[in-house]
This record gives structure tokens, sequence and C-alpha cells, in this order.
């Protein structure tokens, strides 16, 4: 009798221990993305691998998994996002209407077929090049130069379809492929950002109904998993994200934001080089 209550002690102490990691990772993401104006797949994607490795989960399924949560909790965080930004009117309804199209497609063509294809860790590689090139980016905090405008419907659906692909094979947001676009084509920073707050919803939409129809044969490797989403991990994380995004945008008044970008830059090479070995692991 003594030895199960220890065992049933251990194993309720491993899931608040669990709760304790979401709640806190969703926490942070949540925070910087509302202190730096980016998504947080990006610091997201490698915690949650790490933490879905350590409860079992082989190494390649768990970046499948990570990514795929981690667009998921993009339909709960885009919302608020958008919603303070539309109330600046800061949104281009216009541009997102025109883009929206293509990422559903391109959201859909990379959910429902190249990542249920692809090996985890090739998605792992891809992540690990993305971060690098992103951090790379912030780092040097280079912008385009704005030298064209908005194309047309074509090119709008084609522009569109790329950062729904993109983004569905590395679960972040789309921001550091749409938002250096848009500034290329002559829409501010501001509008921008904005804009590509609003694009958020559709992105993670398309992907994450691609990830269900190409996960949905898969066995259930944790309770509460199903396909490639862990919905324990997407609930916690989305709710702390949602509480935290709006302290971040307001601390981000008061902070020294070039700086802590700088920081972060070098957070992400070393999430970067995790990844790169998880998929160099996993090959």
């Amino acid at each position: 009798m003594a030895g199960s209550s220890a065992v049933v002690g251990v194993c309720l102490n491993l899931e608040w221990l669990f709760f304790a990691e979401l709640l806190l990772l969703g926490s942070c993401t949540g925070f910087l993305a509302g202190l730096l104006g980016i998504g947080g797949g990006m610091l997201m994607v490698p915690f949650l691998t790490l933490i879905l490795s350590h409860r079992g989960v082989p190494d390649g399924l768990a970046v499948k998994m990570a990514i795929a949560t981690s667009m998921a909790t993009i339909l709960f965080t885009s919302i608020s996002s958008v919603r303070a930004h539309h109330k600046r009117g800061a949104v281009k309804w216009g541009l997102v209407r025109g883009l929206a199209p293509g990422i559903v497609i391109g959201g859909l063509i990379a959910g429902a077929g190249v990542f249920a294809l692809l090996k985890g860790a090739w998605l792992a590689l891809v992540f690990a090049l993305f971060v690098g090139f992103s951090a790379t980016q912030m780092l040097l905090d280079k912008k385009p130069a704005p030298s064209r405008q908005i194309p047309g419907p074509l090119g709008q659906t084609a522009a569109g379809s790329g950062i729904g692909f993109v983004s569905g094979l590395v679960g972040a947001g789309g921001g550091f492929v749409s938002v250096p676009f848009m500034t290329w084509c002559n829409v501010s920073m501001h509008n921008a950002v904005a804009t590509s707050a609003a694009l958020g919803f559709p992105i993670a939409l398309a992907n994450t109904v691609g990830y269900l129809v190409g996960g949905w044969s898969l066995p259930q490797v944790l309770p509460g998993a199903l396909g490639y989403l862990y919905l324990p991990a997407l609930g916690v994380i989305a709710a702390a994200s949602v509480l935290f995004a709006p302290l971040g945008a307001k601390a981000a008044h008061a902070m020294n934001v070039r700086q802590l970008k700088r920081a972060f830059a070098g957070m992400l090479y070393l999430l970067a080089a995790y990844m790169l070995y998880k998929g160099l692991a996993a090959a």
C-alpha cells in the first residue's frame, strides 16, 4: 500500500512539473512576443521538443508535434494581437484579403502534405536554418528597401502561398516572411507588423487543419495527443501567452528593445544549434 502511494505521489509530482514547464514556456513566449513584436514559435518549438522528448516521444515525432502545437497556439494569440492593432487602425485589411487565399493554399499543402511526408529530422534542420536566418536578420536589424508596389491579385496569391507554406514547415506565424515582403512593397513598418498579426490567424487555421488531416491516422503517443497536436500543451501555452503578451507590449515602452533584440538573437542561435543537433541525431 505504501509503495503504491509513493508511485502515485511521484506521478502527481511529474504532472505538476510538466504543467509548470508548459506554463513557464507559454508565459515567456507570450511576454517576448509582446515585447519584441515577434511570434513565439521560434522559442516555443525547441523547448516543446525538449519537453516532449523527456516524456518519451521519439525525437522525430517530438519535433513534428512541437511545430504543430506551436502553430495551433497562434489561433488564440493572434486574436488579441489583431484586436489591439485594429483599434489603432493599423491593419491593412485589403492586403489581408489579398494574401489570405494563397496563405490557405500554402498552409494546407504544407500541413496536410509535405509536413506529413517529411521526416522530423529534416523538419528540425529546416527549422534550424530558418531560426538562424531570422536571428541574423534581427541581429543586423536590416530591413529591405521599399523598391516596388504591392503586386496584383495573382502576385498576392503567390506571395501568400509562400508565406503559408514556409510557416507550416517551421510552426511560426509568418511574420519574419510577411513583414519583409510588405516593407519591400512600400508598406510602412507599422502597418506591416499589424497586417502580419492579422495574417497569423489564417496561417494558423490552414496549417492546423492540415496537421489534423496529415496526422489523423497516427497512434496516440501521449494522453491528449490528437495526431500531431498535443492538446494539453496547446491549452496551457495558449492561455499563458494570451495573458502575458499585453504585459510584454506594455514593457516595450519602458525598455531598450534594440538591445533586447540583440540578446534574443543570441538565444535564437543557441536554439537553432539545439534543433540542428536534434535533426542530425534523428537522421
